[in-house]
């Protein structure tokens, strides 16, 4: 699998240009992205959920920042709410809220997590350790 292009051709977070606290790391930013929100408005958003775009990369639309472009621009194929977040190098709690705003736009689809009741079945976990060991 071909790693996704960068989610920033624009290049609009560059390190120099955020705002640092000296303890706290970025902390300005992402409250501006989500004006202010810590919760979507609809979707839980887990971090195996699964997100792709319903369309072409979405052009300039209403109350859309380059954060929401870079999403849809990532999710041209299929990724998980954590990879999203890794290659956007955002807060999860930021990257929820846009998920949720591109939810609404009916921008994006989501493939849920199974519930945790398919979890028990020994196989799974076997799988789970088998894939550490190779690591």
């Amino acid at each position: 699998m071909m790693p996704p292009e960068d989610p920033w051709p624009e290049g609009p977070q560059q390190p120099e240009e955020r705002w640092l606290d000296e303890h706290a790391g970025p902390m300005v930013r992402p409250y501006v992205m989500t004006s202010g929100r810590i919760e979507p408005t609809r979707g839980e958003f887990d971090l195996i959920t699964l997100v792709v775009a319903l369309a072409p990369e979405t052009a300039s639309e209403v109350g859309l920042g380059p954060e929401h472009l870079a999403i849809t621009r990532l999710c041209q194929s299929v990724m998980s709410v954590a990879e999203i977040t890794g290659h956007l190098d955002l807060p999860v709690a930021t990257v929820r809220v846009l998920l949720g705003d591109l939810l609404d736009k009916g921008l994006i689809t989501l493939q849920e997590p199974e519930p945790e009741a398919d979890m028990h079945d020994i196989r799974l976990y076997k799988a789970v350790i088998d894939g550490l060991r190779a690591l």
